[in-house]
């Protein structure tokens, strides 16, 4: 059974178009027009092993937020679109990252719960490239709204403000492969004592 995920989402501020195979091999073809967030999501199906198809145009004579937002939410639909109802998968993972200084701890819980606890240093640079850093929690926060996970993302220590936001893709990314994928010991079985998630 394939375990791909497609959604199109359209406003009158911006048109996405994501698909998602989390049985992949972390093929990207990723356009937002917002070059950093190309780059992290590009970490995310790379590290996830995930094959990652993201266009998105934008109200960027604006600002990024917009294109932002609206990606991560359409990245999170998607990405519970193609769990379907995870049987047979691990559902819980985690990944801890460093990039040089930086660190990034993640865990996450498919439970189809959304929740997000989200720390990293205070006083990082304001902007990487026309990536305004304060988005990266509200990327987190829009994916989990639509993924319906339970998220924890904690950086306790970084200076460097592309490898603070960098470490925690790729964290993330490797922790939803990790709880994402199929358990040959719970094939069949969905890993709750609910019989849900």
């Amino acid at each position: 059974m394939t375990r791909v995920g497609r959604v199109e989402r359209t406003t009158k501020e911006t048109s996405v178009l994501v698909e998602i195979d989390l049985d992949g091999r972390g093929d990207v073809d990723v356009a937002t027009g917002v070059g950093f967030y190309d780059h992290m999501l590009d970490q995310l199906g790379r590290h996830g092993l995930f094959d990652l198809k993201v266009k998105t145009d934008g109200d960027l004579h604006i600002d990024t937020h917009h294109t932002i937002e609206d990606t991560a939410l359409a990245l999170g639909a998607a990405f519970k679109q193609a769990l379907g109802d995870k049987t047979g998968i691990y559902r819980f993972g985690n990944c801890t990252v460093p990039l040089d200084e930086s660190l990034a701890q993640v865990t996450v819980d498919l439970s189809g719960r959304p929740y997000l606890v989200h720390t990293e240093p205070e006083n990082m640079a304001p902007m990487i490239g026309t990536y305004d850093t304060t988005m990266t929690r509200h990327i987190f926060e829009s994916f989990v709204a639509q993924a319906q996970i339970a998220l924890h993302i904690h950086v306790p220590y970084g200076r460097n403000a592309h490898h603070i936001v960098e470490c925690q893709f790729k964290a993330l990314a490797r922790a939803l492969r990790y709880a994402s994928e199929r358990d040959p010991r719970a094939a069949g079985i969905i890993p709750s004592t609910k019989g849900a998630l």
